[in-house]
């Protein structure tokens, strides 16, 4: 016989609760254990006590007051620092959760509340064949979005009933081989280039993907139109604030979805947080191009990013003519082979990357560099001044420009030189009114330099355009991507270019044409539907010949030449000021903005970073750069390791090669981003 003191003093009681999958309510069973029992062991022993066979690989136990996963099956309970007082849920790893896709459908999967977000994420993107998921994560909804969407269920009678895509069939499990040719640079094409259509027999490129062709076409193609009754009620962003609340829900990636107080069935939103779009390929790509063009209307419809009128035309005009050719079965009934070596030839052209054109073959004379000189008209605008635009001669060579009294006095001292090296670059353009310019802000020690030059016509302005944008990057016009640059502006130049063709306007079509779904509300309480939809023809005659993946991605590639494209905001505190400002986060920059007027006061690269921390104590964000330059902020809007995580994970991004064969350093991710907190 043991005495009751010996038998207390080695082992103790643990209560379990078990979350039965097939019983409503959960069972609570006390375990008795000893500090040195492995969690192995712990789940052993209760699964003896549960006395039910079934497959209990897929549960695990989780410890409530600490909100972790003890999934270390080989630790000791001493080791977890588990001891009496701890109550521990016997769970499932998978759950359902209703994922909320850019395209606005909803969709009802298996994932893993166990794996980090970055994992569960991959695993998702497996699911609905997305590429490269390292460009994707989970938003959590904010709470003003949510508060005026239940202002409008309260004003409406009858329930909405949200269609619901389920893919539950069957769940991926964590750490699954994907299927071999799913990275294979040699993999079958899985998608018809012209129509986005899947491929016969090669729906099954994702071993584990339980889409069928008709899943995956509702995720491939844009189907339905909005109303400006759907577009009232949803959040729309009034100012530079407002769109800080947007990017406030980011999950964190180093963390599972249950540490972070998500629950089972609950709603998430899966969006592109990066805009870096990496190797798109209509061959492959039909899903993750239609979302990241849904992504894109969205932002445009809501005005979550501004753009002029014209550019506005042009998006309802290429949106217009996808939502035609998505509904006509034409585009999928038949593909011939030259019509998609065509098309393949464009798309090469119209290749979506922010960096500009692929890399030529051709070996650039370095040593002779290119430069543009003209005469173009320039303003410095002062407050309380008109402003007075006044010509010049100016030299563009290397990344700086400089201007001169006139062409004679060219090769003397300019009257000033501009280094445009991380400069930002915006389009000050009016087709139809035949004004072209280009304002550049220019990064100096107390802020940002404001000038604006102006072109004669588009020629002049596509060439210098695409050379400050490659100077704003610290390239020349020797670089290989300043070519397809120009031809790009150009190109934009011409869809915005339109004239008014009365067939066009009395088209029979233009009867059935809804102009109110594709532009924001701001337009149509400007103008009445007929005339709307008389321009939004007018818009289209430039567009009308492109394929459906071509016209997706001639969308994609406005959107990112707008000024404010990739941006996401957040409300921060600088270190030593004593209002706040806003930040704009970007692919290769960060931007400090005045949040009363939404002018940017100054501009850091990534480029010139030398390091980033989280001093998690004060919540504070501190960034060294060269030249000695230092800030440091809290952030107000959000917690600040979303923005540090943003910070790392688009450095992380700018690592990735073709060559990589498109396996990811996941360590080399939760280093960058994880700040070590």
């Amino acid at each position: 016989m043991i005495s009751s003191s010996e038998y207390g003093s080695n082992s103790w009681e643990l209560l379990v609760t078990v979350d039965h999958q097939y019983e409503e309510e959960q069972k609570e069973f006390i375990l008795r254990v000893s500090g040195d029992l492995h969690i192995g062991g712990v789940m052993l022993k209760l699964v003896e006590q549960i006395k039910i066979s079934q497959d209990w690989s897929d549960y695990a136990l989780w410890w409530e007051q600490k909100k972790c996963w003890l999934l270390k099956t080989h630790w000791t309970l001493d080791k977890c620092g588990v001891q009496a007082d701890a109550k521990l849920l016997f769970t499932t790893q998978h759950k359902m959760l209703r994922l909320r896709l850019p395209n606005m459908k909803t969709v009802r999967l298996k994932v893993s509340f166990s794996s980090v977000v970055f994992k569960a994420v991959s695993d998702i993107c497996k699911i609905l064949n997305i590429r490269r998921s390292e460009e994707l994560s989970l938003l959590k909804q904010s709470e003003d979005t949510l508060k005026k969407k239940k202002k409008k269920d309260k004003n409406t009678k009858e329930p909405v009933i949200e269609d619901i895509l389920n893919l539950c069939n069957s769940p991926v499990i964590s750490g699954s081989p994907a299927s071999p040719g799913l990275y294979s640079k040699t993999m079958t094409p899985i998608y018809d280039p012209v129509s986005g259509t899947p491929a016969s027999s090669t729906i099954t490129w994702f071993s584990d993907s339980p889409l069928t062709e008709q899943n995956c076409s509702v995720l491939a193609f844009s189907h339905s139109t909005c109303s400006p009754e759907t577009l009232a009620e949803m959040y729309q962003p009034r100012t530079l604030a407002d769109k800080a609340k947007l990017n406030a829900g980011w999950l964190d990636s180093s963390r599972s979805l249950m540490e972070q107080g998500i629950l089972e069935d609950d709603q998430l939103l899966l969006r592109f947080k990066y805009y870096t779009f990496f190797d798109l390929n209509p061959k492959y790509d039909a899903v993750r191009i239609n979302q990241i063009y849904e992504q894109a209307r969205w932002a445009i419809l809501l005005e979550e990013i501004d753009c002029t009128e014209e550019e506005m035309l042009i998006f309802a005009a290429l949106q217009y003519h996808i939502s035609k050719l998505s509904l006509s079965s034409e585009t999928q009934d038949f593909t011939c082979e030259s019509e998609v070596d065509e098309v393949e030839a464009a798309l090469s052209n119209l290749e979506v990357t922010l960096e500009g054109g692929k890399a030529s073959n051709i070996l650039e004379d370095i040593t002779d560099i290119p430069k543009l000189a003209d005469n173009l008209r320039l303003v410095r605008p002062k407050k309380l001044s008109l402003k007075a635009f006044k010509q010049y001669w100016f030299v563009f060579k290397d990344t700086s420009v400089s201007y001169f009294k006139n062409k004679e006095s060219g090769q003397g001292e300019p009257i000033e030189k501009l280094n445009l090296k991380g400069c930002e670059v915006v389009p000050d353009v009016n087709v139809a009114g035949k004004k072209f310019g280009i304002k550049l802000l220019i990064p100096v020690a107390d802020g940002m330099n404001e000038v604006y030059l102006r072109c004669d016509n588009e020629n002049q302005y596509a060439r210098w355009m695409a050379a400050c944008i490659l100077a704003s990057k610290g390239k020349t016009m020797a670089d290989s991507s300043y070519h397809p640059e120009v031809h790009k502006i150009l190109s934009f130049l011409k869809m915005k270019n339109w004239t008014v063709s009365p067939q066009a306007v009395s088209d029979p079509e233009s009867m059935d044409m809804k102009p109110e779904c594709f532009v924001s509300l701001r337009y149509t309480k400007k103008y009445r539907s007929k005339q709307l939809a008389a321009r939004i023809l007018e818009a289209h005659q430039n567009v009308a010949q492109m394929s459906l993946v071509e016209a997706k991605l001639r969308f994609i590639q406005t959107w990112q030449s707008l000024p404010e494209f990739g941006l996401s905001y957040y409300i921060v505190r600088f270190k030593g000021s004593k209002k706040d400002d806003l930040l704009g986060v970007s692919y290769n920059r960060l931007i400090r903005i005045d949040a009363a007027t939404g002018d940017p006061i100054t501009t850091w690269r990534f480029s010139n970073m030398k390091q980033w921390n989280v001093n998690w104590e004060i919540r504070q964000v501190a960034i060294e750069f060269d030249q000695n330059v230092s800030i440091a902020f809290t952030c107000l809007s959000a917690d600040c390791k979303i923005i540090h995580e943003y910070i790392g994970g688009y450095i992380f991004l700018s690592t990735r090669s073709k060559d990589q064969n498109e396996t990811l350093d996941e360590d080399l991710f939760h280093k960058l981003t994880g700040g070590q907190e």
